[in-house]
């Protein structure tokens, strides 16, 4: 089967999901296979989303309709929402609590929702946009960044700042 990036991705949101229906299926008991999932979940979502906002989001921009930018538009806000608030609050929370549960299943939830929009209207709109042979351009670019320095720098640089957020906010700064 030829490369195709739109495959790609969606085999990692697919990857994500099962991530997510493990961590549901957690007790309050698991801190330590609760740690072992998040870490999975976020070394699986991190060089996707990075990826999708340095190299895939302004590719679909310069080529959108009016629909399109609005798809755009609405992909960027839910990855900032994930970002800025969903995986500090995640961090936040005690493991061994029903708040971590609680919050976790929201960042399942919110990243089946993302994935599912973008499955259903973002990349049908790109198969109309790019050719094949563009689309497996850019799988190929986006395996060889997932080992980059600049992938390593980028998802380094979005673990320190959920990790500075979830800090001032279990100290109640924020």
């Amino acid at each position: 089967m030829a490369r195709n990036i739109l495959r790609t991705l969606q085999g990692e949101h697919d990857l994500l999901r099962g991530l997510f229906a493990e961590m549901e299926e957690t007790t309050d008991r698991s801190k330590k296979g609760r740690a072992q999932l998040l870490e999975r979940i976020e070394t699986n979502l991190l060089p996707h989303a990075k990826w999708e906002e340095l190299v895939f989001y302004p590719a679909f921009k310069e080529r959108a309709d009016r629909d399109g930018l609005k798809t755009h538009a609405e992909a960027v806000q839910e990855h900032r929402a994930v970002e800025l608030t969903v995986i500090p609050d995640v961090h936040a929370a005690p493991l061994d609590s029903a708040m971590f549960a609680g919050r976790a299943k929201v960042f399942g939830e919110l990243i089946d929702h993302h994935a599912t929009e973008e499955e259903t209207t973002m990349f049908k709109m790109a198969r109309k946009m790019f050719t094949p042979k563009e689309l497996a351009d850019l799988d190929a670019q986006y395996e060889e960044w997932k080992t980059s320095p600049a992938a390593a720098s980028a998802i380094a640089a979005e673990k320190a700042k959920a990790g500075i957020k979830a800090v001032a906010k279990k100290v109640g700064l924020r």
